[in-house]
Order: structure tokens, then sequence, then C-alpha cells
């Protein structure tokens, strides 16, 4: 069942606000709504609260932090916003490029001063794109630490969360308003549940094989490192509604995901010096313009395969992130005290490969231009050891979505709001344009949580007001 009608809904059970989803979005808002007297009950289909956000790095990109002060940064939301404009060239929708820059920090320090999630700002390098250090994160770096403080944030907080509860489809009303949900359970029971005021916070469709070969059919086969439950419901029920929907051929790729293992090496290897070559030994592409696009090189590669090649120092700094110390676990990573001992270890062709980091060298003292427009003289060159792990390329979540405004309300495409509907996260359309190249690192979780938390405070004015 998709959307039936609210003559159809026949729940005795009615709750002020329902959040479909139960990752950062849908806790944001249930603690944001908690924050305002509302009752919230979360639906997740999964049996522990983890969605795409616990297979992440679980890393915020914020602006004007209370962390980025301790630290010295100066920062600005007007800054950030611009930085995501640039990435996405333009094509976002600008009013929610300057919302969720100008909410960031202000989400990230709520979380951290009223809702005990420990977040600290990355400093020891920068992501492509980003003017400054506005990475926050756990200690551990992992999407799972930041869902369990998130979890544990929304239990002291009183929201409820159902788990193993799939939301099976909605009951509307002919305005289109949400009178209910139907809630499908493992065992195959159904269970109605009425609402004043709906949240999707159900992420998009990167699990969903047929949405993606109609609108992204470039990852169709690609590795999916998302949620399997990102079928598209968000998308699909608003389509019934008559909800605008937009960018549906954005999405966030990784071109650096271990292989076959399946573990995301993080992309500060690239970020601070490293370069990648495919079986070939040689360099395609620049790898300064994004992990995104990245995936898409990658996998345009001989057998969608690349190495990345970096040395002991950025290896240092990849350590601080659990993925890649579970890489390291796996053996999925190789050293070697000579880059042709890594070649070997590699199985790549040890001349081209010597004379790919002599090139690289080269480009970092400043002699020659790169073909493919990177600039090699901000970081130092590579030293021995060398360093290399197998990777491919990746589909990690979408990025199009429902379209919203500054409330988060989910919007028809006359531009006017559904009565009690709204989005967020990656069921709402994002802010990285209409394709790969737009994604800036961090904008799935810049989205989830900044509008997780507006899409709660909204929903809580409303029901508030309708009470």
């Amino acid at each position: 069942m998709s959307i039936g009608p609210a003559s159809d809904f026949a729940g005795t059970a009615s709750v002020p606000l329902l959040i479909v989803g139960g990752g950062a979005c849908g806790l944001c808002a249930a603690l944001a709504a908690s924050d305002a007297g509302v009752e919230a009950v979360v639906v997740e289909r999964d049996p522990v609260p983890r969605g795409s956000t616990a297979l992440s790095s679980g890393l915020i990109p914020a602006a004007a932090t209370a962390k980025q002060r301790e630290k010295g940064i100066a920062d600005s939301a007007g800054l950030f916003a611009a930085d995501i404009r640039r990435k996405n060239h333009d094509e976002a929708d600008p009013l929610i490029v300057d919302l969720v820059a100008r909410a960031s920090g202000p989400t990230v320090d709520w979380l951290s001063e009223r809702h005990g999630v420990e977040l600290d700002v990355l400093d020891d390098f920068l992501y492509p794109g980003h003017s400054v250090h506005r990475m926050h994160g756990t200690k551990r770096r992992t999407g799972e630490e930041l869902m369990a403080f998130l979890s544990a944030a929304a239990e002291r907080a009183g929201a409820t969360v159902l788990t193993s509860a799939r939301c099976a489809g909605l009951f509307a009303g002919a305005d289109g308003r949400i009178v209910g949900v139907e809630i499908a359970r493992p065992d195959g029971s159904l269970e109605q549940i009425g609402c004043r005021a709906l949240i999707l916070a159900c992420n998009g469709y990167g699990g969903n094989k047929a949405l993606l070969h109609q609108h992204i059919p470039a990852m169709e086969h690609a590795h999916f490192a998302g949620h399997v439950g990102n079928q598209g419901d968000a998308i699909l029920w608003g389509a019934a509604l008559g909800a605008a929907i937009a960018d549906l051929g954005a999405f966030q790729g990784h071109g650096s995901v271990a292989a076959p293992h399946g573990v995301l090496i993080t992309w500060a290897v690239m970020a601070e010096g490293g370069f990648q070559v495919n079986r070939d030994g040689v360099r395609f592409s620049n790898e300064h313009r994004g992990y995104s696009e990245q995936a898409l090189s990658v996998l345009a590669q001989p057998g969608g395969i690349a190495f990345d090649i970096y040395d002991r120092r950025l290896h240092a700094i990849a350590r601080q992130f659990e993925d890649y110390r579970q890489a390291e676990d796996a053996g999925a990573i190789r050293s070697a005290a000579t880059i042709e001992e890594l070649a070997r270890a590699l199985h790549l062709p040890e001349h081209a490969l010597a004379r790919t980091l002599a090139d690289a060298r080269d480009l970092a003292a400043g002699r020659g231009a790169d073909a493919f427009g990177r600039d090699f003289t901000t970081r130092p060159p590579l030293q021995p050891p060398f360093y290399g792990v197998r990777v491919t390329g990746s589909l990690f979540h979408t990025q199009g979505g429902l379209v919203i405004d500054s409330d988060a309300r989910v919007l028809r495409p006359d531009r006017t709001p559904f009565p009690n509907l709204f989005a967020g996260g990656g069921a709402a359309r994002g802010v990285s344009g209409s394709g790969a190249d737009g994604y800036l690192s961090g904008n799935g979780l810049l989205t989830a949580t900044t509008l997780g938390r507006i899409a709660g405070m909204a929903a809580a004015k409303l029901i508030g007001g309708a009470s």
C-alpha cells in the first residue's frame, strides 16, 4: 500500500508527531520536538536505529561553532554557503543552501551542549571544497558512535522509538493532510497509527535498483555502501501525493572503498597528498575534485578498480578513523619500503608506478603542470615507506528528493505546502545540485541534522498551534 484515502484509516491509536526513519535526521527531529514539549514517535524498520548514518564516518560540517572558536578557526554561515554553492555549481535551491549553512553551527552546538553528543572539529586535514576546518565528529570518527550518542539522547528526552516497524504506507485526505500511517511488523502483522504531523526522515533510494536504473544508471551496478532500506519510500509517497520532486540524479558516491572488503578508506589520504592509479600504474584524474565524483572516475577504469597510493604520514592521519583500522585488520592495507616493492604487493607494473611517483614529486616541487589540473604544491611529496590499498567506486546515498520550504514542509509544484507533511535528510531535496560532482563533503549529515531539527521544531509549532 502506498497512499490510502483518509476514509480507510481505521487506527484507534494516535500520537501528536510521527517520524518515519530513525537515523540522524529522524532522531534530531525527535529531539527538537521533545525540546518543544511535543511527544514524538519514531518508526524505524531495523531492530536497532542505525540507518545510513551508522554506515558513514559520522562527520557533520558546521560553521561558526563553539568547537571552532575554541581552536581559533574563523568561519561563518556565509562562507560555508559559498563553499556549498561553488561545489554544486549553483544548481541547488539557494534558500535551502543558506538555511542549512545558517543552521549548521547552532545545530552542532545544540547537539553537543544540550543533548550530550560529544563532537569535536577535525583540524589536522582539510576536506576538498571546504575553505576552513569545519567537519565535526565523535572521538572514533564513526557513524555508529554518532548514532549511539543520538539514540541515548533520544531515550533521555523521552522520545519513543518503535523498532522492527516498517512504515508500509500513508493515509491522506483530499487536501493532502496526513491522518496516519500503516506499520508492518516482521511477523506480517499490520498496525495503523494516527498523527497530527508526519516527518519523512527515511533517506533516499540508493537501495532501489529500479529507481537507480531510471535516474542514475551509471551507479546501478556499483557497490552500494548505504542502507538496504533506502528504497525511495518518501519519493514514491510524495509522487503519489503530487509533491514537487527535484534533483533525482544527484548522489553521494565515493571513490575509495576497499575492494573486495567493502570498507571505506578515508579521503584524507587523497586530500593530504596521496594519489590514485589504475591497474596500469598511472593516474587518471584530479583526486582533489572530490570523493563523490571520483566514484565515477574509478568505475570507468579497467575492472572498476583503482589503487590509493600514500605514505606513513597519511597512514597515521587515516588511522584516527575506525573504518581505516578495520581495513587494516582485514588485510586490505599494504605497505613497503620502496615504491617497487609496493607495486609488487599490489600487482601493479613496477616501472609505471615508480614513474607516476616521480612525476608527482616533480609536481609537488613546482616542476611542470598536472595534466588533470591538480595542485600538488600544497602538500609534502610522498616519502618511504609507502602504503597502498585496492579500491572501487561506491554509491552511498542519493541526494534528490521532496522539495521543501524553510520549515522543511513538503511543497507542491506550485510551492504551496502540504498541511502537515515535513521531510529532511535524504528524503528531501539536498544541496548537491543535480549530479555527483555537486556533493561537498558532509552534505548528507549536514541536511540530516539541520533539516531534522528544523522539521522537528516546525512540526511541534504546528501541533502546538492546532491544540
